[in-house]
């Protein structure tokens, strides 16, 4: 999959950090190293080899935590990590969380 050079993209453990989806950028980092996390993006779908991997808006992402399944499609890319209604404003739940 070759990476579209005008849109702004994002390191994915970045994303999950200023997101507040993790505490830290090692632990969302670990996760995508370990193959936990999908990246949908126009219908194909691939596994994150590494915290490294670039998520453009409009991409979704699956990955479990904490015992559930979490489903979301970017909104924006964060330029920092702030409070956590800024945090919400870059993302969409597609699916309640469900149990692993």
């Amino acid at each position: 999959m070759s990476l579209d050079k005008t849109r702004p993209a994002l390191r994915l453990d970045l994303w999950l950090y200023r997101t507040r989806f993790f505490k830290t950028r090692t632990l969302a980092s670990t996760l995508a190293a370990k193959g936990r996390v999908r990246i949908s993006r126009f219908g194909t779908v691939r596994r994150a080899k590494n915290g490294a991997a670039q998520i453009n808006v409009g991409d979704v992402l699956t990955f479990a935590q904490k015992q559930t399944i979490t489903m979301l499609k970017v909104l924006a890319l964060p330029v920092r990590r702030g409070p956590a209604p800024e945090a919400m404003a870059c993302y969409e739940r597609l699916q309640d969380d469900t149990s692993v």
